[in-house]
């Protein structure tokens, strides 16, 4: 799957003056970083930033409101649904702070990140910074994005054919069961923060820590609460399951289906970036509710850019693109989670046809 990568590498000079007036030009994506900072495109903008977080501290305490104010009745399930969006916006807040597109120093986004991250959704933003830093510098790489690294679903037909036990017998029919298993990826979210607890890399282990208790004792007391129990586990259940179908629908889009790295392979940043990133085409609702990471190729080559900006760099990198001969793609939304789900059904053919063979009648 890298064909289009190895296409896009590009041509070594033939001779020294060639080579000589690359030096002096700068990199390929210094040449667009040039294009983007006299556009005005990394200039903050927090006034931008001021409105959106206020927006999601009222929708956050109105879904809190609403779940002590709607008592004991099924409409519940409807606030729950409600938290799960309002939740997924709070881990794109914090996605923003970590990549300090909303304040310029790290000890002030690691203030509101965690403050976001721990405190009002229960996942560790050490640990997602950690993770989320590795996928930015190797995007796709099977043996460095920790993204697409084999776990319950495979990624590539190497790792297909390498699984065992649950990821290959999840495997044999990922591409169907996709969006059911996003319903745990909240859970997931909580149960993997924990874990990271222990890990060496983690910092500042007692405050994330306790950040994480709060969330939970404060959760947990709230939900048990204002509702009865039975009723209170299934809003429980509802809450993350739209949670991570929400997450899921956003982030798998992005880079899902598109060329893959191992080993060696190590095209330069733009080619790296924009090769392994989709972009999702839409209008203002897209924007909202994917968070700007509908640019996915914009954001890659960008993080710091403020999401506003993101939509205005997207035809200036796409023209870039295009002078260099490099893959720009882009699609739509429900066709970019077609190609994501295509690409898992193709991977898992290897156990598949394993099975298939096992299962044939010898002669």
């Amino acid at each position: 799957m890298t064909t289009a990568i190895e296409q896009a590498r590009p041509r070594a000079g033939t001779a020294p003056a060639a080579k000589t007036a690359s030096r002096r030009q700068g990199s390929d994506f210094s040449r667009l970083s040039a294009r983007i900072t006299e556009a005005g495109l990394m200039t903050r903008r927090p006034l931008y930033y001021a409105v959106r977080l206020s927006l999601v501290a009222l929708a956050f305490a109105a879904g809190w409101v609403a779940l002590f104010t709607v008592g004991t009745s099924w409409w519940q399930l409807a606030v729950a649904a409600y938290l799960g969006v309002v939740y997924g916006q709070l881990a794109l807040v914090a996605h923003d702070m970590a990549h300090r597109q909303v304040f310029r120093g790290r000890r002030a986004s690691e203030v509101f990140g965690r403050a976001v991250g721990n405190l009002c959704i229960g996942m560790s933003y050490g640990w997602w910074m950690n993770k989320h830093t590795r996928h930015h510098a190797n995007p796709n790489h099977e043996d460095l994005d920790p993204d697409v690294a084999p776990d319950i679903l495979v990624w590539s037909r190497e790792q297909a054919a390498e699984a065992r036990g649950l990821p290959r017998f999840i495997g044999r029919h990922q591409a169907a069961l996709f969006f059911p298993l996003l319903t745990l990826e909240g859970f997931n979210l909580h149960v993997s923060s924990v874990r990271a607890l222990r890990q060496p890399h983690m910092k500042r282990r007692g405050l994330e820590a306790g950040l994480l208790l709060l969330h939970t004792a404060g959760y947990l007391g709230a939900l048990f609460t204002a509702l009865p129990v039975g009723m209170a586990l299934v809003v429980l259940l509802v809450h993350h399951a739209v949670f991570g179908v929400y997450l899921g629908s956003i982030f798998a889009p992005n880079h899902k289906g598109m060329p893959t790295l191992k080993g060696d392979e190590r095209p330069d940043f733009l080619r790296r970036q924009v090769l392994t990133s989709r972009n999702v085409r839409g209008g203002l609702l897209t924007d909202i509710a994917l968070g700007g990471l509908n640019y996915q190729i914009e954001h890659h080559l960008f993080p710091s850019m403020p999401t506003p900006h993101l939509r205005k760099a997207r035809p200036l990198v796409r023209d870039y693109c295009a002078e260099l001969g490099i893959p720009y793609h882009e699609t739509g939304l429900i066709a970019s989670w077609r190609e994501a789900l295509r690409h898992l059904k193709d991977v898992g053919a290897p156990i598949r046809e394993a099975g298939a063979a096992g299962a044939r009648p010898a002669d």
